[in-house]
């Protein structure tokens, strides 16, 4: 991507006031130009970008992004049209009242209804909805599908035309990206006349140093949650087995009595250990009653949509599970010897 500003990582204000002030707007003749002169490119397309608040019969959406782009946006981005389909090449053209909403607009505004062929308004303006993008989630607490496609041309006409574009670009394969983005890089600077070591007046970023920011940062993120995550089942771990330390002595005659009819070893183990087991299993399942009860309250408060995944729930109750019995086998195994006549003579 190249854009007016466009950085990886922290920015001090200093870079970010030198960017403002070095960096030029970008505009549709940058467009043509980079269409013209990066051969190399497979596609070349361009998005702008602007948020606003949406209407529709009664319901609302809050910080709703739209983003006028061109027609090949979505092969460029990877996008995946789950209904209808993405804009076409002369509804950009003659910036068309046509747009691809995400799945937050559609579940707010369409429940249980096609939302093929029906309109939506942005600043006033009747749109046409001609396709869904497919769910994408969330990414650091804000929706990826509270969003809106409409054709650049059309966004020029709503936004005016003097917000600087953000240039996209395709490789044609992973052998030639880099050179590809060094031949995008060349056309920018011989287009705004850059000489010798002139720094560049644009910002460029690829999906690489993106996805390498990202991985930095969730890497981060598992470093402090990780050690956290160990303590607490650790800490839950060792109560659950002083409840079942506790359980062992008050039902010292049960085991002894079950010894003295004919119960083995490995028949009080077993029990006991499955007794640990479900309940830390409850434990888990109480704790995912309380987060799916947060991420209601949270969806319903703000548009931030939450929610809890199967293989979570699974994960969750499984890993309660294993820990349940990992803490379970010295209890387990307490009340596994017990002398049956000493079991008795207690009570």
């Amino acid at each position: 991507m190249i854009a007016r500003i466009a950085h990886v990582g922290n920015m001090t204000e200093e870079e970010w006031e030198k960017m403002i002030k070095r960096n030029k707007r970008l505009d549709w003749d940058d467009l043509d130009w980079l269409l013209n002169k990066c051969s190399s490119c497979k596609e070349v397309g361009a998005e702008a970008g602007s948020r606003t608040d949406l209407k529709h019969e009664g319901q609302e959406l809050f910080g709703t992004q739209i983003s006028g782009v061109t027609a090949n946006y979505a092969e460029i981005g990877d996008k995946t049209i789950s209904e209808g389909r993405f804009l076409l090449p002369h509804e950009v053209e003659h910036a068309a009242m046509v747009c691809v909403i995400g799945t937050d607009l559609r579940d707010k505004f369409f429940v249980g209804l096609d939302p093929i062929g029906r309109q939506i308004k942005i600043k006033e303006l009747p749109m046409t909805i001609v396709g869904v993008e497919e769910k994408r989630g969330s990414m650091f607490g804000n929706s990826l599908d509270n969003n809106v496609y409409i054709p650049l041309t059309t966004f020029g006409r709503m936004f005016g035309r003097r917000q600087s574009l953000q240039l996209h670009g395709k490789s044609h394969n992973h052998e030639t990206f880099d050179s590809t983005i060094e031949q995008a890089r060349i056309a920018m600077r011989n287009k705004h006349k850059l000489k010798g070591d002139a720094e560049d007046d644009f910002g460029l970023v690829n999906v690489e140093q993106v996805n390498n920011q990202v991985d930095q940062f969730t890497g981060a993120i598992a470093v402090a949650v990780i050690p956290i995550t160990f303590i607490s089942l650790l800490v839950g771990g060792i109560v659950v087995m002083n409840i079942m330390l506790v359980s062992v002595t008050e039902r010292t005659f049960e085991i002894g009595l079950r010894k003295a009819v004919g119960a083995k070893r490995k028949h009080i183990l077993v029990q006991f250990l499955i007794e640990s087991s479900v309940l830390c299993s409850l434990g888990g399942v109480l704790g995912l009653l309380l987060a799916a009860g947060v991420s209601a309250l949270v969806s319903a408060a703000t548009p931030v949509p939450m929610s809890i995944t199967l293989t979570y729930v699974v994960l969750s109750i499984a890993v309660s599970s294993i820990i349940g019995m990992l803490f379970g086998i010295y209890p387990a195994m307490k009340a596994a010897r017990l002398d049956p006549i000493i079991a008795l003579t207690k009570n």
